[in-house]
Formats: structure tokens, sequence, C-alpha cells
């Protein structure tokens, strides 16, 4: 995971300058992250059993997960942490990246790298989110 730290904020940046302007518009609309997670739910339907893409499949799921809890009420994230996960969205779901997607695993290193580097970069939310999961999940 420290491999991703240390390039993060470059991967971050880069995926930023992609889609920052996408990302800024879907963050504020309810219904446009309600499609995302849509998208990205049929995506990993259909690509989740390839054995390289199963790293993606935690993280993104804890992301799903934490956008819907946020726009519940439920569990409240910063914006700053809803922007990231956003983004590693979108990139996610994006054919348009810095290795197209179309190049089988190889296409996916990108999107692994930028999941798990926002993934580490909120890591901290994400505990705090899994923490409070636990503790709701029981009831």
């Amino acid at each position: 995971m420290e491999d991703f730290e240390a390039q993060d904020p470059t991967l971050i940046q880069r995926a930023k300058l992609l889609f920052g302007r996408q990302v800024a518009v879907i963050v504020r609309q309810e219904q446009k992250l309600v499609e995302l997670v849509q998208q990205v739910g049929a995506k990993l339907s259909k690509i989740g059993n390839h054995p390289k893409v199963k790293k993606l499949i935690l993280p993104i799921q804890i992301f799903i997960r934490m956008i819907k809890a946020h726009f519940k009420g439920e569990h409240k994230i910063s914006f700053g942490t809803l922007g990231l996960i956003v983004l590693a969205l979108v990139y996610f779901l994006s054919p348009v990246d810095f290795i197209p997607d179309f190049l089988g695993f190889f296409g996916f290193a990108d999107d692994v790298s930028v999941v798990l580097a926002v993934f580490a970069k909120v890591k901290d939310e994400v505990e705090d989110f899994l923490a409070w999961e636990r503790t709701h999940s029981e009831g």
C-alpha cells in the first residue's frame, strides 16, 4: 500500500485533470451519484470475476456503501472525501483514461492504481465508516 501512497499525489492529480469538472457536477447532484453507483455496480458485475480486477472490488464496494450512507444522512463524510471517492469511481468507469480498458488487464492497471490511491488517501474516513457500519449493522 505504501507504493500507492508514494504515487498518490501524481495519480490523483492526473485523474483530477481528466475528470475534475465531471466530478464537480456529480458530487452536487444526488441523482447523478445514484446513476454513477448503478453504472459502477453494472461494470463490477461484468468484470468482477476477472482475477486481476478483484483488488478493486472491496474498495469500490466500500466507496458505494459510504456514498449511500452519506446521502441517507446515516453517516456523513467530508466533501473532500466524497469528491475523491467520486473521482475514483468515475475513473474506474471511464474507458478514456491513462491506459484504455480495452487492453484487458493492462487497461485496468491504472484503474486499480487510482482506486487504491484514493482508498489510501481517505483511509481514516474509511476506517471511521467501517467502525460505524459494524456498530449499526447489528440492529
